[in-house]
């Protein structure tokens, strides 16, 4: 009976651990929904935007902007990585480390001073493990990063980069496609003409600009603009990422759970019944004893 007993009470713990799993899909479909449909209403902007910077870059005008230009001989470079801060996201992080980590031994062997910032528990906690040092680090942002709080960081990297303190930026993070489809990239968002576009995004790129009042007031304005756009839009792909990404772990978590469960109750019932065949076959024995 110690058997049937075990087996009953471990599959009590694992319907208890699918309801949980099961929970967590739900509340992870409905932050993904929230969280998808601010990132696509952010993404067309983006788009039109960095389409107009890139135009402008690639235009040849004689007015230029410290940010569009490429520097000669960089020294100095930042790379930021956005990670979670919780986990139960199945590959979600670790497809992140597989991108930096490569990235960033490339930097260092390249420049004389990296800086690494690292966004989210997750991301903070491998760097240490793995004793990376980190400048800057981020445990605020969640499935709805506001566009205040990337300001911020943004701020600081274009103070950065038009002091000479650093030369180029790099940002790693999981890029939102489609449901099906999410991708660890890296985008170099400074300087903003090295930003490499889709081809949907290349279209139109031959215009010609009249500047009114004057190209140096709209380009002060559109140029870091573009940035700020840009890095939000990095920081919302990353979100939605995550709660697919943990969507998906949670449904397979209660899948198993479910196929374990079925397991156990085929085992149990076996166990069960070769106690009670036992059992009568005692009884059987008793009555003959009697018997004779």
């Amino acid at each position: 009976m110690a058997n049937a007993r075990a087996l009953d009470k471990r599959r009590k713990s694992i319907r208890n651990i699918r309801k949980i799993t099961r929970t967590m899909e739900l509340i992870a479909t409905a932050r993904f929904r929230k969280a998808m449909d601010r990132a696509a209403a952010a993404t067309d902007y983006t788009e039109r935007i960095t389409q107009i910077v890139a135009s402008l870059a690639a235009a040849g005008l004689e007015v230029q902007h410290p940010l569009l230009e490429a520097r000669p001989d960089p020294r100095a470079a930042s790379c930021l990585v956005l990670t979670s801060n919780r986990g139960l996201c199945g590959g979600y992080n670790s497809s992140i480390f597989r991108r930096a980590l490569p990235r960033i031994e490339e930097l260092r062997k390249s420049m004389d001073h990296l800086n690494i910032d690292v966004s989210g528990k997750r991301g903070i906690g491998a760097f240490k493990f793995r004793g990376i040092k980190t400048n800057d680090t981020y445990q605020q942002f969640d499935d709805q990063p506001k566009f205040a709080e990337v300001e911020q960081i943004a701020n600081k990297y274009l103070a950065a980069y038009a002091a000479g303190e650093i030369d180029r930026l790099d940002v790693v993070y999981t890029k939102f496609h489609s449901v099906a489809k999410q991708e660890a990239v890296i985008e170099t968002l400074l300087p903003l003409g090295a930003i490499d576009l889709d081809e949907e995004e290349a279209t139109g790129l031959s215009a010609d600009y009249e500047f009114l009042p004057s190209a140096e007031s709209i380009l002060e304005e559109v140029v870091p603009t573009s940035f700020k756009i840009r890095l939000f839009k990095c920081f919302l792909d990353a979100a939605v990422s995550e709660q697919v990404a943990r969507m998906v772990a949670m449904k397979s978590a209660t899948e198993n759970a479910g196929e374990i469960i079925k397991q156990l109750s085929m085992t149990y019932n076996r166990a069960r019944q070769s106690q009670i065949t036992g059992e009568i076959m005692e009884i059987i024995g008793g009555v003959e004893a009697l018997a004779n």
